[in-house]
This record gives C-alpha cells, sequence and structure tokens, in this order.
C-alpha cells in the first residue's frame, strides 16, 4: 500500500510538472512574436472557423502548436466572435495579439475618392476599377441614368450630382453599391445643412435646385473666392428673367461630342441643358458640387455684376453692364491690348 501510495504521489508531481511546463510554453508561445517579416494582409473569410485559422497559421509557419491558440480562444470565449475581414498583421504581433485582432473588426480599410466637378459617367468608372469594390452592378448602367438611379434608389430619378465628393473608406468587399449609397446619403446630408442654413430670397424652389446651382458653380471655377460673387451674377440673372448664358452647361448638352473647343454654333445646340438657349436652371445638376460650392450657391454675394469672363489664369473679370464686358472679352479672350477696365 505504502508503494502504492507514494506511486500516484509520484505520477501526481510528474501529471502537474507536465501541465506547468506546457501552461509555460503556452504561454510562451502566445506572447512571443510571430516571424512576420513585413506587414501582411490577413484574410479571415466567411464561414472561417477558429480552428481553420489555427491550422493556416500553423502552415504558414507562424506558429508551431495551434492547440495552443484553441485553448487560449476558449478560455477567453473568444471562439464565437471572429469577424470575417481583411486584417493587417504587423511584424511584432503575438498569436494573443492576432487574436485581439481578428474579434475586434478593425478590418483593413481602403479609399476612394470622389472629386469636385466629376460627372456620374466619371464616378463610375472609378467605381467600376477599384480592385477592392465588389462589382454588382449591371453593364451598360452609364448610358442609362434611369436605370441607375433606380437601382441605388437615389432621391431623384437622374444620377447626375447626386453623389457628395469626398475621400471614403471602406473595406475590402464593400459593394459598389453600398459605396454610391453611402456617398448619396452623405450628399442629401450635406445639402439638407446647408439647405436649412440658406439666405432669403432665394429663386430656387427647392434644395435640388440649389443643387443644380451650385454645380454650375463647380465647374465655372477652382477660386474659393470666386464662388459667392459668380453665384451673385447667377442669382441677379434668374431673378431678373436673364438667361445664365454659361458655358460648362452648353458642354454638359455636347457630352462626349465636345472635342475640348467651343464654338459659336455650338451655343445654338438645342438642349434644355443648353443655358444660352433654355431659360432658367437645367433640368438636373452637371456635375458633383462640394460643400463650399453648395454654401455659394445658397449665399450669393450681393452686388450689381451681371457678368463674368475668364482671365485664362483661373480667375475671371466681372462686369455690371454688357460694355464692359464686351471690353473685358476683347481684352482676355480676343488678346487685344491697350484696353482700360473700370476696377483695374
Amino acid at each position: 500500500m505504502r508503494s502504492l501510495f507514494f506511486g500516484l504521489i509520484f505520477l501526481a508531481v510528474v501529471a502537474v510538472a507536465i501541465v506547468a511546463w506546457l501552461w509555460q510554453d503556452m504561454q510562451r508561445e502566445l506572447h512571443s512574436p510571430m516571424p512576420v517579416a513585413a506587414t501582411t494582409d490577413y484574410s479571415v473569410e466567411r464561414g472561417m472557423t477558429l480552428r481553420t485559422i489555427a491550422t493556416d497559421l500553423h502552415q504558414r509557419g507562424w506558429i508551431s502548436q495551434p492547440y495552443y491558440l484553441l485553448l487560449a480562444a476558449r478560455q477567453q470565449d473568444l471562439g464565437g466572435r471572429i469577424k470575417a475581414g481583411e486584417y493587417v498583421i504587423e511584424p511584432g504581433t503575438t498569436p494573443q495579439d492576432f487574436l485581439a485582432v481578428i474579434v475586434s473588426g478593425r478590418v483593413k480599410q481602403y479609399s476612394l475618392t470622389i472629386v469636385e466637378g466629376w460627372n456620374y459617367r466619371e464616378l463610375l468608372a472609378a467605381v467600376r476599377t477599384h480592385p477592392k469594390l465588389e462589382q454588382t452592378l449591371a453593364a451598360g448602367l452609364e448610358r442609362d441614368p434611369a436605370a441607375l438611379a433606380e437601382t441605388l434608389a437615389l432621391s431623384h430619378p437622374h444620377p447626375e450630382g447626386l453623389f457628395y465628393p469626398d475621400t471614403y473608406n471602406f473595406p475590402a468587399g464593400t459593394t459598389d453599391v453600398q459605396f454610391l449609397q453611402r456617398a448619396h446619403r452623405t450628399l442629401l446630408a450635406v445639402l439638407e445643412q446647408e439647405w436649412d442654413g440658406r439666405k432669403d430670397d432665394l429663386p430656387y424652389e427647392s434644395a435640388y435646385e440649389a443643387l443644380i446651382m451650385a454645380s454650375i458653380i463647380e465647374k465655372e471655377t477652382a477660386v474659393a473666392a470666386e464662388r459667392g460673387e459668380i453665384a451673385g451674377v447667377f442669382y441677379r440673372r434668374l431673378k431678373t428673367g436673364m438667361r445664365l448664358q454659361t458655358d460648362p452647361t452648353v458642354i454638359y448638352a455636347i457630352g462626349e461630342n465636345y472635342d475640348g473647343n467651343l464654338r459659336r454654333a455650338d451655343l445654338q445646340f438645342e438642349s434644355p441643358y443648353n443655358t444660352y438657349v433654355s431659360d432658367g436652371l437645367p433640368p438636373t445638376p452637371i456635375a458633383m458640387a462640394g460643400r463650399a460650392s453648395i454654401h455659394a450657391a445658397l449665399h450669393p454675394q450681393p452686388g450689381e455684376t451681371l457678368y463674368f469672363v475668364s482671365r485664362g489664369d483661373g480667375t475671371h473679370y466681372f462686369s455690371r453692364n454688357l460694355q464692359e464686358h464686351n471690353r473685358a472679352v476683347a481684352k482676355y479672350q480676343l488678346g487685344r491690348k491697350g484696353i482700360e477696365l473700370p476696377n483695374e
């Protein structure tokens, strides 16, 4: 009996020693950096289990004992909390860190910038060629704006101007529809904020009409200081019944046939978008407008100017009457020297 007793004690001591050694070995592996030489993207696909992930890490040579990872996850109740996505694994990451990463949901982010002044076809081209956006939109929607607007459940039946220009971050696997709907929701939120703070006595019946004006301002100038003054010119033209007569609307009307040169005949091109032949605003925006242009459309600068012409350096000369405007055109567009203008 004594021999049996001491034998059992010996086995118990050995078992405790083995368990202690295994525990220490597990802690050493869990808290030692994995042999990741450079920043690496690791994808957790939908449906992957922690056992699958542990086996994959073992096959990569990142961990030596996959069961340690499984045991640690079970102890911390993490097994059912892993989230699918693409994660960034940095050099120095330990297996314990790795577990924390894949349950955090902090997936790798990609970005796409919607540029102020783009039209919806340019936006769609950028979306279609982004390698990390999942493509679900049918081909040919560039040629069918009504179908595109319906597919995206937009607030208007034409998609032009209905996406807010900004840089958007998103994880891999985001669909093209999700991205575009997010940009649309952002546009609606910004437009509502600006509309609520608008000046009184504006010639717009709705926020959408203000967005149309903002798109024209966006295409007319890239100079921030000029936006309010250009808005003022168009405001006064609308109030007095003058046509807007703005070149960007003609270019938009011509569309893909525009070759970079605007001719006198083009100004007579029959289209509801051509503000040289049509009264009031075009039927839709002609581009995507940023907040600054939207704000300018809703806060036109007071004054008396009714005309403006490009100086050729990105800025414009503003005139109060047609006679002064014609002299400015002669000086800046036709290159006639010696012409003096009132405020120069």
